[in-house]
C-alpha cells in the first residue's frame, strides 16, 4: 500500500470489494472501507493532490479491479462446482426413478379383456377327427341327385325317406354346387340323445347353411329335419288354408310390444316362415298369438326369448346365429280353424326353441311362482 504523506487523508483502493475510496492516513488496524465496511488491506493507497499519481489513478485502479473480479470469481468457483454436483445428483436420482417406475408398470398384470372361450382339448381332437368324414358325407349329401341317393347320409334313414321324398315335392330347394360350400366355423354340441357338430357354412352367393351331423351306428349322420327347416306343410299354403288343419312347424317367432306388455298376463306372438340360407330374412308372417304367461307355452317362450336377450342359445352352444335381432326358433303345432268369419289360428303346443332333432325344450323352466 502507498500513500502522500503531507496529507492528513489520503486515496485507498478496497482489496475486497474493489471500491476506491478516501480514509485517514493515521491507524491502518481502524480503517475501513466506507462501501463495503471490511478491511481494504489488499488495496492501494493513491494521493489524488500529486499530478503524476493523479494521471496514474485509473491504469493503477484498473489492474487492482480485474485482480479483485478474478479473486471474486475464483471463490465462486466451489459453488458452482457444488451446484453442478448438486444438479447433476438431481438428474441421475431422477431418471433411477423414471427407470424404476417404468420397470414396476412392465411388472404389473395389464388387463385385458377376457378371451372368448375355445373348444376344451376333447372337443379340439373331437372336431379334427371327425372333421373330414363329416365333409364327405355332406359332399355326398349334396351331389345325390334323388332322395334315395341323399337317404344314406342323413339321420334316422328310414323314419326319413318319406318325409324327404313328401317334402321335396312341396318345397323346391335350390340346388347349390357343392365345390361353392366353404366352412366356417364348427362346435361341438350336447344333446339330451348325445353329442353332435354343429358347422356353419358359406356359399359362392354368401349365403349361410348350417349343418348338423349326429353319430349314429358308428357313422356321422346329417339332421336333415334341421338343415331344410322341415315342416310338415308349407307354413305359407297352411295360413292360406291349405292342408291339414294341424301342422308342426319349425319357425321363427317375435314377441310383440314386449316392454309395453311386460306386466300383461299375456305375451303377445308372431310366427314367421324361415327362408333357406337367408338367416336374417323371414317369410310369411302368422296372425297374432296370445298365451298365457303362467302356462307352459308361455313359461317356455318366456325363457327362450331371455335366453336371446342374453346372447345364448340352446345347450350352451358358442356358434352365433344370424337370426334376425329379437327373433329365436321355435318347433311348434298349429291348428287351423274354420268357423264363419273365416280361418282363425291356434298355437297348440311349443314343442321346442330351437330346430334341432330333440324333444328337449332347449331352455331351463323357472321355477313357478307360489300361489298367493
Amino acid at each position: 500500500m502507498t500513500s502522500v504523506k503531507n496529507n492528513a487523508t489520503s486515496w485507498f483502493h478496497c482489496g475486497q470489494c474493489g471500491t476506491l475510496f478516501r480514509s485517514p492516513v493515521g491507524d491502518l488496524e481502524s480503517r475501513a472501507c466506507t462501501e463495503c465496511g471490511l478491511d481494504p488491506s489488499l488495496g492501494l493507497e493513491v494521493a489524488p493532490e500529486d499530478p503524476v499519481i493523479k494521471a496514474s489513478i485509473p491504469e493503477r485502479v484498473a489492474e487492482p479491479e480485474k485482480r479483485s473480479r478474478k479473486r471474486r470469481s475464483r471463490r465462486r468457483i466451489p459453488f458452482k462446482l457444488i451446484g453442478v454436483g448438486v444438479l447433476l445428483l438431481c438428474g441421475m436420482l431422477l431418471g433411477a426413478g423414471f427407470l424404476l417406475d417404468m420397470q414396476r408398470a412392465s411388472e404389473k398384470p395389464v388387463a385385458q379383456e377376457p378371451a372368448a372361450a375355445g373348444p376344451s382339448m376333447e372337443e379340439a381332437v373331437l372336431l379334427s377327427e371327425a372333421g373330414p368324414t363329416i365333409n364327405r358325407a355332406f359332399l355326398g349329401f349334396l351331389s345325390g341327385g334323388t332322395p334315395e341317393a341323399r337317404n344314406q347320409f342323413v339321420l334316422n334313414p328310414i323314419d326319413t325317406a318319406s318325409r324327404m321324398a313328401r317334402f321335396y315335392d312341396l318345397n323346391p330347394v335350390a340346388n347349390i354346387a357343392p365345390e361353392t360350400f366353404v366352412s366356417q366355423q364348427s362346435a361341438v354340441l350336447d344333446l339330451p340323445t348325445g353329442r353332435a357338430i354343429e358347422t356353419q357354412w358359406k356359399t359362392g352367393d354368401k349365403n349361410q347353411i348350417e349343418t348338423v351331423f349326429v353319430q349314429q351306428d358308428g357313422e356321422w349322420r346329417l339332421d336333415w329335419d334341421h338343415y331344410v327347416r322341415f315342416s310338415t306343410y308349407p307354413w305359407s299354403l297352411f295360413l292360406a288354408g291349405s292342408g291339414d288343419d294341424v301342422g308342426e312347424f319349425r319357425l321363427l317367432a317375435r314377441q310383440r310390444l314386449a316392454e309395453e306388455r311386460k306386466d300383461a298376463d299375456h305375451l303377445s306372438i308372431v310366427l314367421y316362415a324361415p327362408r333357406f340360407g337367408l338367416g336374417n330374412a323371414t317369410g310369411f308372417q302368422s296372425p297374432e298369438f296370445l298365451l298365457e304367461r303362467d302356462r307352459e307355452n308361455g313359461r317356455l317362450l318366456e325363457a327362450a326369448f331371455k335366453l336371446e336377450k342374453d346372447g345364448q342359445r340352446a345347450f350352451g352352444v358358442e356358434l352365433p346365429l344370424e337370426n334376425p335381432e329379437n327373433l329365436i326358433r321355435v318347433r311348434v303345432k298349429v291348428r287351423r280353424v274354420k268357423d264363419d268369419t273365416g280361418s282363425r289360428f291356434e298355437l297348440l303346443q311349443v314343442l321346442a326353441c330351437h330346430w334341432y332333432s330333440s324333444d328337449d325344450s332347449g331352455v331351463t323352466l323357472p321355477a313357478p311362482e307360489p300361489e298367493k
